[in-house]
């Protein structure tokens, strides 16, 4: 559903513009709203409504008795927003979030199928460097049969 990478910035009051390819996704698909939380390896997470329930259903299935799963629910659900775009195509993203991830104003928008991913330029610059020259050794793992 979400491809590709797209860098834009924040604008001076916070918001960030969805790159257009992805609001036609969000249209195309009746999502008029859509959360983000606290991702995993310093970026955010974007869902659409109805695959962030499917995320939600998972997660409280983990057993509250332990500590790893509490701490994860903690973290992932207290970051959570519910955000809906303006007729700019602009979102406000709340100021922890943007801590969270390190993002100033420069940033990567990554589409990965069933989420969008949010990085602070700089991070996803390192992300990328230390990733790329592993990608084939990674999916001949990955996809040993």
């Amino acid at each position: 559903m979400f491809y590709g990478e797209y860098e834009h910035k924040i604008d001076r009051k916070g918001r960030l513009i969805i790159p257009a390819k992805l609001r036609e996704i969000f249209k195309e698909n009746y999502a008029e709203k859509f959360f983000v939380t606290r991702g995993l390896d310093g970026c955010l997470f974007v869902f659409t409504e109805d695959e962030w329930k499917l995320q939600e259903q998972k997660f409280k299935a983990l057993s509250f008795t332990k500590s790893e799963a509490r701490r994860f629910n903690r973290l992932y659900f207290s970051g959570a927003c519910e955000v809906t775009c303006d007729k700019q195509g602009r979102v406000l993203l709340p100021q922890y979030l943007k801590e969270y991830a390190s993002i100033s104003r420069e940033v990567i928008i990554v589409g990965l199928s069933t989420r969008i991913e949010i990085w602070s330029k700089d991070k996803w610059k390192q992300f990328y460097d230390s990733s790329k020259d592993t990608f084939e050794e990674t999916a001949e793992r990955l996809f040993e049969v």
